[in-house]
This record gives C-alpha cells, structure tokens and sequence, in this order.
C-alpha cells in the first residue's frame, strides 16, 4: 500500500493486520485519553496544592498552567517528530518523561519540583496528535476517520474523567494520593504504548526547526502568562497591553521563520489553506466559547450559598457535574462518524457549534437547581463531542497522511490557547461584575459571561457555514 509522497519519494504505509488493529484502537484511545486527563489534574487541586505548600492561589494556578504551556510548545516539535521514522521513540519518550514527571509530584519534594513534574506531565498532551498518525497511517481509510474522529473526543473528555477522581483522592488522602493517580495511569499508558505502538512507515524524515520552536515558546509563554494573571489586566492595563503587542510581534516572527525554513515546524503554508485556516479559526473561537461555559458552570456550583446563589458543592460532588460532559461527549463522538456519510463536516461543525451556544442560552436562562447545571453541562459535552468529532475531517481532508500530526498538532495549539483565553474572559468577566468588599461576583455577571460565550459561538457557527459553502462550491463547480 503506497501513501503520499514525501520529497518525490513513495511513502510506504503499513496496515497492521486485523488482530493487531483491535488491540491498536483501544491503545490509541488509552493513551489520548490518560495524557488529557493527567494533564487536566492541575484544575481540582489549585485550593490543595496552595494549603498543602503554604503558596498562594495564584502561585498554586501555575500547576495548570505550566502544564498547558509545556503542552503547547511540546505540541507542534513531537508532530514534526511524529511525521519522521522515529515515531515509536518518540512516542515511547514522551511516556517516559511523562512518567518522570508524574513521579516527582508524589514525592514529598519542595514546590517547585511540583511544577517541574507539571511541566512534564503536561508534554504528554502533544501525543494527541500522534495517535492520529498512527490511526491514519496502520487503519483502513474507513475505519482510521472513526478512529482519529473518537482520538480527538476522547482528549477532550480526558478531563471531565480526571476531575472528580482526582478530587475524591485529594479529599481522601492528600495532594499526594491524587497526583499518585496520575503515576499509575501514565506508568500504564507507557507499558500500553511499548506493547502495541507499530514502527512508522518507511520513507520519512523530520528535522525540528529549533529557532520556531524557541520563539513559538516565548510568544506561548507570553499568551498564557496574560490569560492566567486576570489581575495584570485590572490593576496594570498599559504593561499587560504591551506584553500582549510582544506575544503578537512573536508570533508574526515565528510565522516568517516557519515561512523561510525548509523543514519548518508547521507547515504555515498548508495551515494557509482556506479549509485549514478556517478550520483553526473555528477551532480558536469555539475553544474560546467552550472552555468558557466549562468554566462558568463548575465554579457556580461551587460558590456558597451565602452569595445568594449557587449551591455550595464540595470539589469532589462538582466534579460529578462534569460526568454528563464526559458521557454525552462520548456519545456524540460516537454518532458523527454515522452522520458524517450525510452531512459534511463543516456543517456538522456548524451544528455542534449551535448546541454549545444552546448550553450558553440554557445557563443564562435557568440556573436555579442543580439538574438545570446538568442538563447544561451535558449540552456542553454533546456539542463539544460533536465538534472534536468532526474537526480532524475537515483539517485532514486537505492534508498528506506524512503531515497529519504536524497538521493536527497546531490545531491542537490553537485550542490550547483558545482554551486559556476562554478561562481567563470567564475570571475577568466575574472579577468585573464582583463589587468592593466582596468575595463573589453578583449573579447577573454569569449571565453578561453566558452572553459573550453565545456571541463566540455565532461566530464560530458562521466560520463554519463559510467552511460548508467553499467546500460545496468547489465539489459542484
């Protein structure tokens, strides 16, 4: 079987034979998943870390968010190396710092070795995108679209799975205990991968272009850094306004870089592609908008009662809120692969971009019992599962098989940061609709936030009814 060709040379592929593909699948799903949900660990325990350590809140964001940095910058260098011969190390690797990084946060180590065992953890999170290579390179056609279209869902609920879990540890027996969770889940995502991840295909190469990378990390560090520090933006405007210039004129020089490099990290000419850019776009807005909702609805089942609202729920009951999440995620991953033989994937994304922006509408309407946040939150998962779903079709059905994990890998970066950027609205909204002398934001502020996630999901529907348009101009001239 003879894939596409890299450099004018054939790119051998090789199917994995029947038996091997069963056991390939549910490999590929274990790893995506476990790398999600470990990643995701950092969002549960802030209010532990910080009492356990003796730091503040503040300090104690950062084990989120240097898991979502060293995840972000990891991201597009392991797809540049996924597309090379040397997939299987490279995946191999990963797990094993992945795993090193686990064990120094269950030793009793001082908090800065915390972070450092974040920041590895959070390198696991640029496998997503290598596990579709691996579908797309060693599945049938039929069966790999199925496959990467669940791979994207299952990294999507990872943390809807990992939240509750983590809180239930952290509430039982300590920090310590939830993140020994992570040690045995990765320890055996690497067993799983030695055993069943098969060699690339013959014929590739990949070099890493090290300046990219280097200045995608400062642009990276430099967004993430202002999405996480809401009180930069509040008390010092104008510092938080240049720095954000300087994460702007950094991504124009990376993206000149990749431009005049002949191994670039991302291919920034194929992201050019009308149907991949619009993709990302939809991507940025929509990741924006969902991670918003996300958001807003576990932390107004967390506020107390004597706000005038909310419902006073322990870290691990509001956990269980994300289940209808996970589960209705899973579920409409599940279905789109059928539907998709109908609709196509633009406009399935346009659909599940209107059912997260019904969840928005929901929570801005009702709110007042806890089977209202459930309801929501699983409109929220059936969208967001539906949306994960039908991306990767979109993206890929422009793209060489020998470029799918550098092409998926970007839009992994750009959800990354539209994720970061939906959290940090949410906190700024509320913080604005928060007045002198207290500690909770008055409960019309949720709904301004609910209100500006709508807009950004319109915004999205309408980028992907513009995808559906040109794709159905250029199938029917």
């Amino acid at each position: 079987m003879t894939g596409q060709p890299v450099g004018g040379v054939a790119v051998k592929a090789f199917p994995v034979a029947r038996s091997e593909a069963r056991l390939l699948v549910p490999a590929l799903m274990f790893i995506a998943l476990v790398v999600a949900a470990v990643a995701s660990l950092g969002t549960p325990l802030i209010t532990s870390v910080a009492t356990s350590f003796h730091v503040s809140l503040g300090s104690a964001q950062w084990t989120l968010t240097v898991a979502l940095l060293s995840g972000a910058v990891a991201t597009p260098v392991l797809g540049r190396l996924g597309a090379g011969p040397h997939r299987r190390t490279t995946i191999l690797a990963t797990l094993a710092v992945v795993v090193a990084g686990s064990a120094l946060t269950v030793l009793p180590l001082p908090f800065a070795w915390l972070l450092a065992g974040r920041a590895a953890q959070g390198v696991g999170l640029g496998l997503t995108a290598l596990m579709m290579g691996v579908a797309r390179d060693h599945l049938p056609e039929e069966r790999s679209a199925a496959v990467i279209a669940l791979i994207s869902v299952v990294s999507i609920i990872g943390a809807g799975v990992g939240y509750p879990l983590a809180a239930l540890l952290a509430e039982l027996g300590g920090v310590r205990a939830a993140y020994g969770l992570g040690l045995v889940v990765t320890a055996a995502a690497l067993l799983t991968a030695w055993r069943s991840m098969p060699e690339a295909p013959e014929g590739r190469s990949a070099h890493v272009d090290v300046a990219g990378a280097v200045v995608l990390a400062a642009a990276l560090l430099l967004v993430l850094f202002l999405a996480g520090e809401r009180n930069l933006w509040s008390r010092h405007l104008a510092v938080a306004a240049g720095l954000a210039v300087v994460a702007v004129v950094l991504l124009c020089v990376w993206a000149v870089i990749e431009l005049r490099s002949t191994t670039p990290l991302v291919d920034v000419r194929a992201v050019r592609h009308p149907a991949v850019a619009g993709a990302n776009l939809a991507m940025f807005v929509g990741g924006l908008g969902m991670y918003l909702l996300l958001t807003l609805i576990t932390r107004y089942a967390q506020t107390p009662h004597g706000a005038g609202y909310g419902f006073g729920l322990t870290t691990f009951v509001a956990g269980l809120v994300l289940i209808p999440f996970s589960v209705l995620g899973f579920v409409a991953g599940k279905l789109t692969p059928r539907v998709r033989t109908r609709i196509s994937d633009p406009l399935l994304l346009a659909g599940s971009a209107v059912v997260v922006g019904g969840g928005f509408a929901l929570f801005a309407a009702v709110r007042s019992d806890l089977a209202e946040l459930f309801t929501a939150m699983g409109v929220l998962g059936f969208g967001v599962g539906g949306f994960s779903a039908a991306m990767p079709g979109v993206i890929l059905a422009v793209t060489p098989k020998s470029e799918t994990s550098s092409a998926m890998s970007f839009n992994y970066v750009v959800r990354s940061v539209g994720y970061s950027l939906g959290s940090a609205i949410g906190g700024l909204i509320l913080a604005a609709g928060t007045g002198p002398g207290h500690l909770f934001p008055d409960d019309s502020a949720y709904t301004t936030a609910a209100l500006v996630g709508v807009g950004a999901m319109a915004i999205t529907t309408l980028t992907c009814l513009a995808l559906a348009r040109r794709r159905s101009s250029e199938t029917n001239p």
